[in-house]
């Protein structure tokens, strides 16, 4: 004799009953109707997840080649006076792999007629490579930028502004200036620009400026670097990172500093990033619900279209739990068909989306991420663990759900008034 339950061997034999005609074929269209939602909820749950994973992993990779992963700072904005101990100090902490000076200001920059504010930042170009992935890509740019040479890097959108090529002469205005007998006049500084910074990020070749930390020195009047750039081992660890120096450089120092990170500095996208990942997960869920509450359905037709078999159980002893677990397991069987079905095809599609979205474009002539307008000219996927399994238990928990009232309703059924006119 079999082992397994009779209620998972007629649960089973109700799910997979799809040959039938008439009102049994209708039922069984109506439950691979819902099997098939799910699916495509789940699916469409995890592709879109996982683009905009990619997407957000694109970015981020992007902005943090130039933007350092933690940054320290005197809390009154001015030099650090203890720069070397403070290095000594940091580096040992083994999440740091990299340490280097800089200088940061806002200023305006002029050529001609034309005038950008921009983001000047002084830099030590032995040491920008150890926390920088931009400057190790420009060797010879940086280079140039020997103390006292007053050499400008700019970047790309930048230049372009201000039609500024290699060899030419922009002028520095910072916003400090020096107290005359005709007033505050602003400093003014010409630099020639030796080169082009291309990050892929407009916002920030629209207004990055690099130059020598010993010029920006000179320039802002500070006797010591403005501050020390960290790169970590793991960017995402950045804000315990932060807890961890802070708390491991309490006392040490005279200097009262000021730690942050690149999540606080970019706040505002990665706060967007969340949010709309979040907000998008949530919607899309309502698609999964949607199609996991048409077994609703189809479980009442099914239980109506039982009602004699029912009957008959519970005259051969079947206990009304019994038969509200028959119909939970013809449910969550459908549940878990369904799930698994969107699992298999959205990790399909979105571990092969860049080859899909390819073959779609030469298909159809098309380009749905044109190069000159995109900084993103493909379509990127990054499927993660952290957001597929909580996908296939909502699912799982929502198809669960669905099925307690018609199972409920089952149990109810009387064997009398079922059988009545059989």
């Amino acid at each position: 004799m079999s082992k397994i339950p009779y209620e998972w061997l007629i649960g089973w034999r109700y799910t997979r009953a799809g040959r039938a005609s008439g009102r049994n074929g209708f039922i069984s269209f109506i439950s691979l109707v819902s099997v098939i939602g799910i699916a495509l909820g789940v699916a469409a749950l995890i592709i879109v997840l996982s683009v905009m994973n990619g997407f957000q992993k694109e970015v981020r990779d992007r902005m943090l080649a130039v933007v350092p992963h933690v940054e320290i700072q005197q809390a009154q904005g001015q030099g650090l006076t203890q720069a070397d101990r403070l290095t000594q100090l940091v580096r040992q902490n083994p999440d740091v792999i990299g340490t280097a000076p800089f200088v940061s200001s806002q200023v305006l920059l002029a050529r001609a007629d034309a005038m950008r504010g921009a983001l000047l930042r002084g830099i030590n170009p032995a040491q920008e490579a150890q926390v920088s992935d931009l400057a190790r890509r420009i060797p010879k740019e940086l280079a140039t930028l020997t103390p006292g040479s007053w050499h400008i890097l700019l970047g790309r959108e930048l230049a372009a502004s201000l039609d500024a090529r290699v060899g030419d002469q922009v002028t520095v205005l910072t916003p400090s200036g020096q107290v005359t007998p005709a007033g505050v006049v602003p400093r003014l500084k010409q630099m020639t620009v030796t080169g082009i910074l291309d990050t892929g990020h407009f916002e920030y070749d629209s207004a990055l400026a690099w130059i020598a930390i010993d010029d920006a020195q000179r320039l802002m009047r500070l006797s010591g670097p403005g501050g020390l750039q960290l790169r970590l081992k793991q960017p995402q660890d950045a804000p315990t990172a932060v807890w961890q120096l802070s708390r491991s450089l309490q006392g040490q120092l005279s200097d009262e500093l000021r730690i942050s990170d690149w999540t606080q500095t970019n706040r505002q996208w990665y706060d967007a990033v969340r949010i709309e990942k979040r907000m998008m997960g949530i919607i899309l869920t309502l698609i999964v619900a949607v199609a996991a509450f048409n077994l609703v359905s189809t479980l009442v037709m099914t239980v109506t279209d039982k009602r004699s078999d029912i009957a008959i159980l519970r005259t051969l002893g079947a206990s009304p739990r019994s038969v509200m677990g028959i119909f939970l397991v013809q449910g969550s069987l459908a549940g878990i068909m369904g799930t698994l079905g969107g699992l298999l095809l959205g990790l399909v599609v979105a571990f092969n989306i860049g080859a899909i979205v390819n073959a779609l474009e030469s298909l159809f002539h098309v380009s749905f991420l044109p190069a000159s307008i995109y900084l993103i000219s493909h379509m990127p996927s990054d499927p993660q663990a952290g957001d597929i399994v909580p996908i296939v238990l909502i699912s799982l928990a929502l198809a669960f759900l669905a099925t307690l009232y018609p199972s409920w309703q089952a149990s109810r059924v009387r064997p009398a008034e079922a059988l009545r006119y059989e």
